[in-house]
């Protein structure tokens, strides 16, 4: 019978029925159980796909079930594999589709984690051998996977496995068993994800650009915690997020970070840092009072406008503020001056009530997209053409570059892929540069934020990242995308940066 798309190998006959019955037109073998029927199987559905009447599978995915390592991982528990080793540790392959294939089952309601496979010669019963295994770092074990995953497929490969038993309760009999029933029942529900995934599967063009990832602010703030953490005694307090990134704030957390939302929170004497965003002179002043070790992390850019803001008030001029209300940015510039009104979009501009129109100026928050404070300024200066404004763009050099940067490759993309965490004012308005020319966009706080219905009949895919978000969490991005077909990477680059600040000085 001639077949191609997705190929699923499951050892057993059982294993086979369970996902048949899950994904009935899938294309599912049974290999036999162990190493030999593993790799004979393997070797025989190669060969027979070089004949001139079977084609070759595009995407294979090896599911079954496994005997648990981790006593956290309790039987019914999926383990989608990132890697398999053998018995010795050795490994047999690392697979980057474990990430979306994983994210895809929990999205749907079924419990999977990431971890590595190994696979043993023989059945592994006893709690010593279990342990043995679990020290290589294996969280499952099965007779199979390793044998089957080694063959020269040369198409994306997936490992899914079932715990159906555990250290403290080993099973005899999957036949017969309770757990081993659940366990079919899971992997029955599981052959459809697979199968999609299989759908997913296609070679792609991925354009990559530049600038992207951090900016010199960013770098700056996080630097200056690292700092403050080496240099004073732990717990280093940080008033709000340093910036707006789940990674960034959980890996200065685990090096002794405290982050608080408000200095009531502070003990009175610690250190407390600023964040990137800024903060109002009431706030500098409580920092004051209570005697706080203050060390100022707000990004220069900002300070700049924060300056704008009092030399304008001191004209005696009406500042209008071009940002969002909510965000951290424009709570610490409103405080600079008591009478400044926020504008969010061109349409309030004609709700604006100002006390001269003739004392009129304008600053900006730093991550908007300059396209839109375009909108709003022609909507001012046409209503108030007195008003006057700042003498060098606010709209910090990153933002832009990200943007232009972006601006270049949208139009040539199926997809959009944007890495930054919603909190990020930088991040949203990339979605909305994307939006304007590409077809489908998405905001990704890291590769488990990924679908398949992301990924699907887009043969290119544009990545790009705020300047909050770190390169390292985009480089997980891109290769959860190998998953799910050979990906050509092209960085397309429209400006270099080489921008720096000083650290503040009690730091330096």
């Amino acid at each position: 019978m001639t077949r191609d798309g997705l190929l699923i190998l499951a050892p057993l006959r059982l294993e086979a029925r369970a996902l048949s019955q899950g994904a009935p037109s899938a294309w599912v073998v049974r290999t036999g159980a162990g190493p030999l029927r593993s790799s004979c199987a393997a070797s025989r559905i190669i060969a027979a796909a070089g004949a001139d009447d079977v084609h070759a599978p595009h995407a294979v995915a090896i599911a079954g079930v496994a005997g648990g390592l981790d006593t956290n991982l309790p039987a019914g528990t999926l383990v989608v594999a990132d890697k398999v080793i053998d018995e010795t540790g050795r490994v047999a392959a690392l697979l980057p589709s474990a990430s979306l294939i994983a994210a895809e089952l929990n999205a749907r309601g079924q419990r999977a984690v990431i971890g590595t496979v190994a696979s043993a010669r023989a059945v592994v019963e006893g709690a010593h051998k279990r342990a043995t295994l679990a020290a290589l770092g294996a969280v499952a074990v099965d007779t199979e996977s390793a044998w089957l995953v080694s063959a020269p497929w040369e198409v994306p490969t997936a490992v899914v496995r079932v715990i159906v038993d555990t250290p403290e309760r080993e099973l005899r009999s999957l036949a017969t068993v309770t757990g081993g029933i659940k366990a079919l029942a899971v992997l029955s529900r599981t052959a459809k994800v697979l199968v999609e995934w299989g759908e997913t599967v296609e070679a792609r063009e991925v354009l990559l650009a530049s600038p992207r990832s951090f900016c010199a602010g960013v770098e700056r703030a996080i630097d200056t915690v690292v700092r403050c953490i080496d240099k004073f005694a732990t717990p280093v307090y940080v008033r709000r997020h340093i910036v707006h990134n789940r990674h960034v704030v959980e890996h200065l957390e685990s090096m002794g970070a405290t982050f608080v939302q408000e200095l009531d929170e502070v003990p009175d004497g610690a250190t407390v840092i600023f964040s990137a965003h800024g903060v109002s002179p009431a706030v500098r002043q409580a920092a004051d009072a209570r005697a706080l070790n203050v060390v100022d992390a707000t990004c220069p850019l900002v300070a700049k406008v924060h300056n704008e803001v009092r030399r304008f008030s001191a004209r005696s001029r009406q500042v209008v503020f071009i940002g969002h209300a909510q965000h951290d940015e424009t709570e610490g510039t409103l405080g600079e001056a008591p009478d400044m009104v926020v504008l969010e979009a061109a349409g309030d501009v004609a709700a604006l009530e100002v006390a001269d129109p003739d004392r009129l100026a304008y600053v900006t928050q730093t991550t908007l997209s300059s396209d839109d404070v375009q909108d709003v300024l022609a909507e001012l200066t046409s209503r108030f053409p007195a008003i006057v404004g700042p003498g060098a763009n606010d709209i910090c050099y990153a933002t832009q570059n990200r943007q232009e940067a972006l601006r270049s490759i949208a139009p040539r993309c199926s997809t959009v892929i944007v890495v930054g965490s919603p909190e990020s004012s930088n991040a949203n308005r990339l979605v909305e540069v994307a939006r304007r020319s590409a077809r489908k966009v998405v905001l990704v706080d890291d590769e488990r934020d990924l679908r398949f219905e992301h990924l699907r009949d887009a043969p290119v895919i544009g990545v790009t990242a705020a300047a909050s978000t770190p390169e390292m969490v985009v480089d997980r991005v891109l290769d959860a995308l190998r998953g799910v077909g050979p990906a050509e990477l092209r960085e397309v680059s429209s400006t270099s940066e080489n921008t720096s600040f000083s650290l503040p000085m009690e730091v330096r």
